[in-house]
């Protein structure tokens, strides 16, 4: 495994359980869900293209697939365009009470999307408030379900990436180069299109990717507001949990043209987005007053109008929190009863998703700050699997991803053995230990392995595996700019690697690492795909408790749960603020 002479120190055993640990929960899953795509329930065992060929041959699956790709597309599309231009008039022009603009735009992106799916229903919907109103006058406003209801949440919800994207990477474009510009003649649009676009488009490449993705593996929103309009991620979710019965062999299929997909569509961006733009940031821009009145009046209204909308789900689940619900129909009276029963009722829920949070991120940012350190000091070609690896979880769905933790360990066994004297005393009556992914409970005469399927231990696995690569990314993009020469100096004096990395050069990566952790905090919290398909009654979350309570109706409780991980979210946001000084919005 080493080459010979090679020295086994700190560093190597970290990338050794690094290793091991993305092998156990994402390599082996993903190879055991491709095993599973290419079997068939008829003929398990054997190789077979049964599944793909009942998929390419039933309209519905494929339909499913034109559906996703569709308004995946058009909402990268119209995403793109509409945070793009937030961004440049934000970056460029002195837009009147930007600070509580951006407040806005952070609590509309940190909220989670199917929170507004259901308040687009609750106040466009058939019953809905808006609705019912101008119904009263005669005019019948358009369905807000099926495609238009999907596409209006994930363009309204999305935007927001490409504008924070976008938004810092035009900070960084040299003012001197615009006013190069000018002096040539090339003002407005022109200006726009021949110099500011073509250096920020990497930027744009990289924003709309991920908006796809995120789109396309976004199973809440579709659920709720889709009706008929069947996508990908609900029909892996169907099929796993069919009334008939599931069938794992074809969801896996189904999940594997996903991945495929969405691995494309990330390689194509990777190929367009090669060619980048170092800037020298010796005069960076500075917003200045507009002075065309009628484009001042045009741009305030156009950054005011689009925040207004994506903020209104939130604002409009907020009010709903404090208004009385009766099977399922809105009163006009105020209470604080929604907030008693969300305590009474999901209270575990709530308790459930700090447990599992607060575990998940303290593992996340130890171990994400040393698998960095791995990635960029340690080069080799461990370190390179390592870095795929954490690309990974970019490509894989919440839903599919929990699909694969329950195929690989949602079944347990039991046998009998005999251990020598020495380990029944150590075992006493009972011990319990985490193997391969597995509850392992000893006794003295048997061995019990117990499914992982609903515990709280696959959930925190699934969030550690899908939110690791969040902290190891901007852990590792900070480290790149501190200087190899700081570790060589300690090393001078006598340190060695391991007392350097957390005395020295930890402690300079503090604003990567605070970044990166809250990131992974504000998005584990909010995590609803994975968990649906991984817990049970005693491990469910928030997100799941909201989730069923809007199935259900109970759209005032359901509120309340979502304005309390909302308050979490702010709270969050502003300690990121106090911690990095930092009070912009952008990436």
């Amino acid at each position: 495994m080493f080459k010979k002479g090679y020295r086994f120190d700190f560093w190597s055993f970290m990338t050794v359980v690094s290793l091991v640990f993305f092998g156990l929960f994402l390599i082996y899953p993903v190879i055991h869900l491709v095993m599973n795509a290419f079997q068939s329930v008829e003929n398990p065992g054997h190789l077979s293209a049964d599944n793909f060929i009942r998929f390419v041959t039933t309209p519905y699956y494929r339909g499913a697939v034109w559906n996703s790709v569709k308004v995946t597309f058009i909402a990268t599309i119209l995403a793109s365009v509409i945070g793009v231009s937030m961004a440049y008039i934000t970056t460029n022009f002195k837009i009147a009470g930007i600070k509580a603009l951006n407040i806005a735009i952070i609590m509309s992106m940190f909220s989670p999307p199917f929170i507004g799916a259901y308040s687009w229903i609750l106040m466009f919907g058939r019953a809905g408030a808006i609705t019912k109103f101008f119904a009263n006058f005669g005019i019948d406003l358009p369905p807000i379900y099926g495609f238009n209801g999907i596409l209006l949440v994930f363009t309204l919800h999305l935007f927001i990436y490409m504008y924070m994207y976008t938004k810092g990477a035009l900070k960084k474009v040299d003012k001197s180069l615009d006013e190069a510009a000018e002096s040539l003649g090339d003002h407005g649009l022109k200006k726009i299109l021949k110099i500011s676009l073509p250096l920020v488009t990497p930027t744009i490449l990289s924003g709309g990717a991920i908006i796809f993705l995120r789109a396309f593996a976004d199973y809440g929103t579709p659920r709720l507001i889709g009706e008929g309009y069947t996508t990908m991620p609900v029909l892996v979710y169907n099929e796993w949990l069919s009334e008939e019965g599931g069938d794992a062999f074809f969801a896996s299929s189904i999940a594997f043209i996903m991945i495929f997909i969405a691995i494309v569509v990330f390689l194509l961006q990777m190929y367009f987005s090669r060619k980048n733009y170092n800037m020298s940031m010796l005069n960076p821009p500075v917003a200045k007053k507009i002075k065309n009145p009628v484009g001042a009046v045009f741009a305030h209204l156009y950054v005011y109008l689009v925040t207004f909308l994506a903020f209104l789900p939130v604002l409009y689940c907020v009010m709903l929190s404090f208004r009385e619900v009766r099977h399922g129909i809105i009163q006009t009276t105020w209470t604080l009863d929604n907030y008693v029963q969300a305590w009474n009722k999901m209270g575990r829920a709530i308790g459930n998703t700090f447990k599992y949070g607060i575990i998940a991120i303290v593992v996340i940012v130890v171990f994400g700050t040393m698998f960095a350190y791995i990635t960029v000091r340690r080069k080799n070609i461990f370190s390179r699997i390592l870095d795929a690896c954490a690309q990974m979880p970019y490509v894989i769905s919440g839903t599919i991803f929990g699909l694969m933790l329950l195929i690989c360990y949602n079944t347990g066994f039991s046998f009998q053995t005999t251990f020598s004297p020495d380990m029944a005393a150590r075992i006493a009556n009972e011990r319990t230990v985490l193997i391969l992914g597995h509850v392992i409970v000893l006794t003295k005469d048997a061995v019990n392995i117990l499914a992982l399927g609903g515990t709280g231990t696959i959930i925190i696995l699934s969030y550690i595996v899908r939110r690791l690569p969040y902290t190891l990314r901007s852990s590792a993009s900070i480290l790149r700019q501190i200087s190899p020469s700081i570790d060589e100096a300690s090393a001078s004096l006598g340190y060695s690697s391991v007392p350097t990395f957390f005395k020295v050069t930890m402690p300079v990566m503090t604003p990567g690492i605070v970044s990166g952790a809250i990131l992974s905090w504000i998005t584990l919290i909010q995590e609803l795909s994975s968990t649906l398909m991984l817990y049970n009654n005693r491990t469910a979350t928030i997100t799941v408790s909201m989730f069923q309570q809007v199935s259900k109706g109970a759209y005032g409780v359901a509120s309340a749960l979502a304005t309390i991980l909302m308050v979490v979210v702010v709270l969050s946001m502003l300690l990121f603020f106090r911690l990095t000084g930092n009070t912009d919005v952008d990436m």
